[in-house]
């Protein structure tokens, strides 16, 4: 199954007044692994950057200026992100502007019934407790020293990894890692080998066997194959 893990930086936080992308990330996971297909641009938001946003993820009016616009950027990501189910943290937020510049180009909205949304799956199996990307990554394990200030590719991969605990496929990774093994060890002779429950026919004739017998009596008075000669 492709799914796209996705998350967006803004100027601000509400897409209804006047707030813009400025950064899409996407990831995509087959199977809830990683493929190493990315999808990331920055965006020129065609306005100014508050010193709140830019205090969250660093991204300056300048840095952006000679960015793409979004309607240079719509078919790429598209394209990318196919009809596949969208995993993100806090979907509401992101799909929010993603829809809010999709209309401002014309083009349809995506619908909320494709979107996974880690932050509800976070709260019903940890509730009670934060559930920001931060909080999930420390209870799970997942290094995420990088991440001094916001990034939608960076947090993309990070919540790629959260994911995948989320809804408990790292540990039928395992299993199915641990029976592979167990199959490779079987094959190296380390561990029994099923039987068959009838043995195949010989597939060597009477013929055959007498033949090896009288080579088997030209090699001396004691050829290595002397020892196996009871079983043939």
């Amino acid at each position: 199954m492709r799914e796209i893990v996705l998350d967006t930086e803004t100027t601000g936080l509400d897409a209804l007044r006047g707030d813009r992308l400025v950064e899409i990330g996407c990831v995509e996971i087959i199977n809830r692994m990683p493929t190493g297909q990315v999808f990331h641009r920055y965006i020129n938001p065609e306005r100014d950057m508050p010193a709140e946003a830019f205090a969250v993820h660093g991204l300056s009016s300048e840095f952006l200026a000679d960015k793409p616009l979004f309607y240079e950027v719509v078919e790429d990501f598209l394209q990318f992100i196919g009809d596949a189910p969208l995993v993100i943290h806090n979907a509401s937020f992101d799909i929010g502007f993603i829809n809010a510049e999709l209309d401002r180009v014309k083009r349809v909205a995506i619908p909320r019934d494709r979107l996974v949304d880690t932050l509800l799956l976070a709260r019903r199996k940890h509730p009670g407790v934060s559930n920001r990307l931060d909080d999930l990554c420390s209870r799970y394990a997942i290094d995420n020293s990088r991440r001094t200030k916001h990034g939608a590719l960076l947090d993309a991969e990070l919540l790629a990894e959260v994911y995948v605990d989320l809804v408990g496929a790292r540990q039928s990774q395992l299993i199915l890692t641990q029976e592979t093994q167990e199959i490779r060890i079987g094959a190296a002779g380390e561990a029994p080998r099923r039987q068959r429950d009838m043995p195949l026919p010989p597939r060597v004739s009477d013929a055959e066997r007498e033949a090896h017998r009288a080579f088997i009596a030209t090699l001396g008075d004691k050829p290595i194959w002397m020892d196996f000669l009871a079983g043939t």
